[in-house]
């Protein structure tokens, strides 16, 4: 298997802050020597990784041209969590009286870019772990570590190989999933959004499948008032997610 590129200061410095084990080297632009390159190198140097100086086009090529701010990691691909881990950090949600749980569940995401960005604000908002289906999922690549600005080194991200079974189990855990759905009678800002709760997000243009919907406690929407009869799942889920901290905040 290829190595991950990861690249642009943000997601390289959380990735050598909190997943270092998975490096294999860091590339930086041969004639670049301000402080920022220089907080990375420190970074590195501490952590004993080899460093690389390069040519641009070297990092242009990796990087597909990408904005790489003349800085890239080579690292080990990133893999999802399971079953067995998510039943372990739900014990320990759990043991924690003052935090309840808090999930963002995806149906049917399978854009790195979206998922990227779901992740990147689901950890904004303090989400304990994002969990999707194995199968007609995203699978977690060097574009969602870019667009999640290295939330994915922090954010659990938990791939599942039966959803409705694993929402049961969250149930029984006392956790209420509310789904989204432009059908809902309810939205997101009338919705009771406090307390153990798991929010699930669908694909654009499908939404979330039938069988997830009937295994949600309830449905939201979110109110539209323009021509438009969607948002892009990554902005609804931040609009969901916050409104759900918004509330929580005043427990």
């Amino acid at each position: 298997m290829s190595p991950d590129v990861l690249f642009g200061f943000h997601a390289v410095k959380t990735t050598l802050k909190y997943d270092a084990t998975r490096i294999h080297k860091l590339l930086i632009i041969a004639d670049r020597k301000d402080e920022r390159i220089g907080q990375v190198i420190e970074m590195a140097n501490q952590l004993n990784i080899t460093i690389e100086r390069c040519n641009r086009k070297v990092l242009d090529d990796l990087t597909k041209r990408a904005v790489h701010q003349g800085v890239a990691l080579l690292c080990e691909p990133i893999q999802a969590k399971d079953e067995a881990y998510l039943d372990h950090l739900l014990d320990k949600i759990a043991a924690n009286k003052d935090q309840p749980a808090f999930l963002l569940i995806l149906d049917g995401v399978t854009d790195p870019h979206n998922l990227g960005a779901c992740i990147r604000s689901a950890d904004a908002a303090g989400v304990h772990a994002v969990i999707a289906p194995k199968n007609n999922s995203a699978p977690l690549n060097a574009t969602v570590s870019k667009v999640a600005c290295g939330a994915v080194d922090v954010l659990p991200y938990v791939q599942v190989t039966n959803l409705a079974r694993t929402m049961l189990q969250l149930q029984q855990r006392g956790i209420w999933i509310a789904g989204t759905s432009g059908e809902a009678k309810q939205d997101v800002y009338q919705a009771d959004l406090q307390g153990p709760l798991a929010i699930v997000m669908g694909a654009e243009g499908k939404g979330i499948r039938r069988l997830t919907q009937e295994h949600c406690d309830f449905l939201l929407k979110i109110p539209m008032s323009g021509e438009v009869s969607s948002l892009n799942v990554s902005v609804a889920t931040g609009v969901c997610l916050y409104e759900a901290v918004r509330q929580r905040r005043v427990l």
